[in-house]
């Protein structure tokens, strides 16, 4: 099965993703992540104004299968989540990238953005190229 990694984005090897615009970053998770989850039954977010750090858990989301932490790309300020995805979490699903994102986090630093996969290196990590 072939996945999309939009090149604009970094990851981490937890499977999230982030996509800085200026000193927005939206964070989501990748769809070899939403994949390997199966079915998603229920999401867990920060809530507005929280602080979220970077490499530190700010979440989780639940599957058929199993829960796992969410973990943050990046060290700031959560100033959006989509509350769309709290009522209907089985939506990520459909648009990771797009639709499926997250929380969208005002950064202190976005220079943290540069530790973290790109698009090829994470593509080589969970595909084993």
């Amino acid at each position: 099965m072939s996945f999309e990694y939009p090149q604009d984005f970094r990851y981490l090897d937890s499977h999230e993703y982030v996509r800085l615009d200026g000193e927005i970053a939206t964070i989501g998770i990748t769809e070899f992540a939403v994949h390997e989850l199966g079915d998603i039954v229920f999401l867990e977010l920060p809530e507005i104004g929280d602080a979220l750090i970077r490499g530190e858990n700010f979440g989780t989301i639940e599957s058929v299968k199993a829960v796992e932490e969410l973990n943050s790309p990046i060290t700031g300020t959560v100033i959006e989540r989509n509350e769309a995805l709290i009522n209907s979490p089985e939506e990520v699903s459909e648009d990771p990238y797009g639709e499926g994102w997250f929380l969208k986090v005002r950064v202190n630093d976005p220079g943290e953005v540069e530790d973290a996969l790109t698009a090829d290196e994470y593509r080589a990590l969970v595909e084993g190229e």
